[in-house]
């Protein structure tokens, strides 16, 4: 990349962060902040093979991520990689110490969903996966919240910094039009934009 698209990369991605910390109402971990601008898959849709997770342990981050952004008129997590970055993410930026937590609350949620409902976190119904999503946003296992505090980050940021959002979602405009304050917004769409 050249010194100027380094620099706007960087930018438009820092402002996409900036945007996903208040959508998170909290701090961003170093690692994700490290990873994010390099982590983006460039993929949309499900097809991708996990290279740093296990395909268990990927189709269930994929399904823990699906039901936190499904899609509905716009596009769900699966539709813009966040799955993918999830792995990325894992193998590349996460500590040791998050990477264990993180194979260990997934492999958790597993355990949970066989003792519960005889299957795999990724093959429940979704009200069944909503309910453990569920238990683990509001355990008093510190363990458990941690788990989730950190799937749920990893979720949004990857989303919240995906392409297909912020330019299809988010209306990111990098050559803005005439500067026109105070219009309303039935004027542009009736959807707020990124800026």
């Amino acid at each position: 990349m050249s010194t100027n698209a380094e620099e706007n990369f960087n930018m438009n991605r820092r402002d996409a962060i900036k945007r996903a910390g208040l959508v998170l109402g909290a701090a961003i971990s170093a690692s994700t902040l490290s990873g994010v601008a390099y982590a983006q898959s460039n993929r949309t849709g499900v097809s991708w093979k996990p290279v740093n997770l296990s395909r268990a342990r990927a189709l269930t981050a994929s399904a823990i991520a699906d039901r936190i952004l499904p899609k509905t008129d716009t596009p769900g997590a699966l539709d813009v990689g966040v799955p993918e970055f999830i792995d990325t993410m894992y193998g590349a930026y996460m500590t040791k110490e998050e990477k264990a937590n993180f194979t260990k609350g997934l492999n958790a949620i597993n355990r949970a969903a066989r003792r519960e409902k005889k299957q795999t976190f990724a093959n429940l119904e979704g009200d069944d996966q909503d309910d453990l999503i569920r238990d683990l946003a509001t355990s008093s296992d510190p363990e458990r919240k941690s788990f989730y505090r950190k799937v749920r980050e990893l979720t949004i940021v990857g989303y919240f910094t995906s392409k297909e959002v912020g330019m299809n979602v988010l209306k990111y405009d990098p050559i803005p039009g005439m500067y026109k304050g105070c219009i309303p917004i039935s004027e542009v769409g009736d959807t707020a934009w990124a800026y």
